[in-house]
């Protein structure tokens, strides 16, 4: 398979235009361009991304598919003031283990205005929550993430969520700029910065996704 070489400029321009015309008259009269600007090139990119993820997290899950790897493009409007069907991006998640229960993942978005990297865990379950907890009380894990809290920081990155036990959320988002995905260095930039973001996942997913056991005192 070839190198991905980038998004099309169809796809930030489907995307902008959807923002613009958030209709399904509008979609369904764009179905086309959905198929070539968002759901072809996404799943080039995911496969693309998944080989070099994998050198940096031999168990990483890269799926190219919708509810895989690739979010799909309409929203969850059940719970949400803002009734607007469809995402005016696209977004990529690559994970450990069983998707439902991943803590932690690799991401990226691709928006007509910015390109999102990232690493980290979004939002804690109750039972992921206590792990996480539990893992903080330990001096030994607690300084473990200590230490890649200090790197990332020391690299120019900045931790959304305290390293506390009230945190609910644990990740790393930086922008590049909107033109980076059409460019065919895309790939590299990601896997730039998700190696540096590595260790937060990795202590996510080892001390709170798929913790040791608890040893009887």
């Amino acid at each position: 398979m070839a190198e991905f070489a980038g998004f099309p400029s169809g796809t930030q321009d489907f995307l902008r235009e959807l923002g613009a015309d958030n209709t399904r008259s509008w979609f369904e009269a764009h179905r086309q361009d959905y198929e070539r600007f968002y759901i072809d090139p996404a799943r080039q990119f995911v496969l693309a991304a998944g080989k070099r993820l994998r050198a940096i997290a031999p168990g990483i899950r890269a799926e190219p598919r919708i509810l895989g790897s690739i979010f799909r493009i309409n929203r969850d409007t059940r719970f949400s003031p803002d009734k607007r069907p469809y995402k005016d991006h696209l977004d990529f998640w690559f994970w450990e283990g069983d998707r439902k229960a991943a803590v932690s993942g690799f991401f990226a978005r691709v928006s007509p205005d910015f390109v999102g990297i990232g690493a980290g865990c979004h939002g804690f379950g109750q039972e992921r929550m206590a792990a996480f907890r539990r893992a903080l009380a330990d001096p030994v894990t607690a300084g473990e993430l200590g230490k890649v809290a200090v790197r990332l920081t020391a690299a120019g990155y900045h931790l959304t969520g305290e390293v506390s036990p009230k945190t609910r959320f644990l990740y790393v988002h930086v922008d590049e700029p909107a033109t980076e995905a059409t460019t065919t260095t895309l790939i590299e930039t990601c896997v730039r910065h998700w190696r540096q973001l590595a260790p937060l996942h990795r202590w996510l997913v080892d001390r709170v996704q798929t913790p040791a056991p608890a040893t009887a005192g």
